[in-house]
């Protein structure tokens, strides 16, 4: 395919409408697409006015109840984006359990990430407490993981 098509395709891409292009000749195929930015207006209804000196009440009834929940737990984070597993291998026990007592340098689970598997160990020792995410399901850089009780 001449290289001066390709770029007079290009240019008819760039000046119209068309999204995507793709052409096919003595067995070579192009497709060339451009990416189309679109903004989405969403309206917000009107609601009621509120007292606002009640909403604040009730936001730091929730944050106190919060802070009591999670006082004096150590919270284990992701350290990668990726996904978590609690066990080895999909017919294997997992590496903790609630209730159980860890030490420092214990594994806790996998964070995979891009095919490689990348064990998540315990800066602390004490009791794993709760743990906040489900088998299988995507994690956040820094997202917690687990909740610890010192020992």
């Amino acid at each position: 395919m001449d290289l001066n098509l390709i770029k007079k395709l290009i240019k008819i891409l760039e000046t119209s409408d068309v999204t995507d292009l793709e052409v096919e000749e003595n067995g070579t195929r192009v497709k060339l697409a451009k990416k189309v930015r679109i903004a989405q207006t969403v309206a917000i209804p009107q609601a009621a006015p509120v007292n606002n000196q009640t909403s604040i009440s009730v936001v730091k009834t929730d944050e106190k109840k919060v802070v009591d929940e999670n006082a004096g737990l150590h919270e284990i984070k992701s350290p990668i984006v990726g996904t978590f597993y609690r066990a080895p291998a999909p017919d294997a026990d997992s590496y903790v359990q609630v209730g159980d007592n860890v030490s420092v340098g214990s594994v806790l689970c996998i964070v995979e990430a891009m095919k490689l598997m990348n064990e998540i160990e315990s800066d602390i020792s004490g009791k794993i407490v709760k743990i906040l995410v489900e088998n299988g399901k995507p994690v956040e850089y820094n997202q917690p993981l687990f909740l610890i009780q010192k020992s």
